[in-house]
């Protein structure tokens, strides 16, 4: 009889300590709760872009003799729908140079895809003039290709050649995505998942990328004035010799992201180079 009091007591025991963690935890939730309600508290999670820098190095490239050319490099986060990062200082000016001095011979007028035929097509829609390079195609090539896949996750193999762009003053991209709409351009690689775009130039106005769909806008930042119209419809980017636009045309759950909507802004005051990487979800055969 006693053994069964001894158990009857340690069960209550159990039971009331059981119910007082209940109760505290459930006063904690409400406290809470009642934080987040008078705006005293908030948890961290928001599409709204930081601005700040997430990774910050330094980088020393070495030059004819012993000189030695410092550069900082640090990434910021500009968007979050679409998912959308520049990287500072990602190529060297040498690198700049070196991928225009490859692409200028051999320069033409650049083409869209028809959504319903797959097919490279002339249009007004882009007016810019473009050239592919091959993938690998030399030891500079390897370098930016292995940065590139180490900056975004992404194999070297799933990327198409860089394709090397230049706009004058007056041309520009249409807003557009980079996903296909149709199953030729998918047979190969599959969906292009994301996209690396590197200026190569600083433009003296206008020639920004934009983002019109995206949930936020550049008119906090203190160079707003300086932006051209277009610009100025969504979140944006000034190019800028070196920095490298990294941005995702499908979302974590492998669905298209229509927010990854974005434009090249007509050229308003010199002249724009770039180079495109596009990455795709599987190995691209070239």
């Amino acid at each position: 009889m006693a053994k069964g009091t001894r158990y009857h007591k340690a069960y209550s025991n159990r039971r009331s300590t059981q119910t007082l963690i209940l109760a505290a935890l459930v006063m904690f939730s409400v406290m809470v709760l009642m934080l987040l309600a008078l705006g005293m508290f908030s948890l961290p999670v928001s599409t709204t872009p930081s601005h700040e820098p997430i990774e910050r190095t330094t980088v020393h490239l070495e030059k004819d003799g012993n000189d030695r050319e410092e550069r900082k490099q640090w990434t910021e986060i500009l968007s979050w729908e679409p998912r959308a990062f520049l990287f500072h200082n990602f190529l060297s000016k040498d690198e700049c140079e070196y991928l225009i001095s490859l692409a200028k011979p051999h320069m033409e007028k650049s083409t869209v895809v028809d959504s319903t035929t797959g097919q490279s097509k002339d249009s007004r829609v882009r007016t810019s003039s473009g050239m592919f390079l091959k993938r690998g195609q030399d030891k500079i090539i390897q370098s930016i290709e292995k940065r590139i896949a180490d900056f975004t996750f992404i194999p070297v193999e799933h990327g198409e050649g860089l394709q090397v762009l230049h706009y004058e003053v007056g041309q520009k991209y249409e807003p557009h995505f980079d996903y296909f709409l149709d199953e030729f351009n998918t047979k190969n690689g599959g969906q292009r998942i994301a996209t690396v775009l590197m200026y190569l130039t600083n433009v003296e106005k206008g020639g920004e990328t934009v983002f019109p769909s995206s949930k936020v806008n550049s008119s906090s930042v203190p160079w707003w004035d300086e932006l051209s119209d277009c610009a100025k419809t969504g979140v944006s980017v000034r190019p800028r010799m070196g920095d490298a636009l990294l941005f995702w045309s499908m979302r974590p759950d492998a669905t298209l992201d229509p927010s990854s909507l974005h434009a090249g802004c007509p050229v308003i005051q010199g002249n724009k180079w770039s180079s495109t990487k596009w990455l795709h979800v599987t190995e691209y055969k070239v």
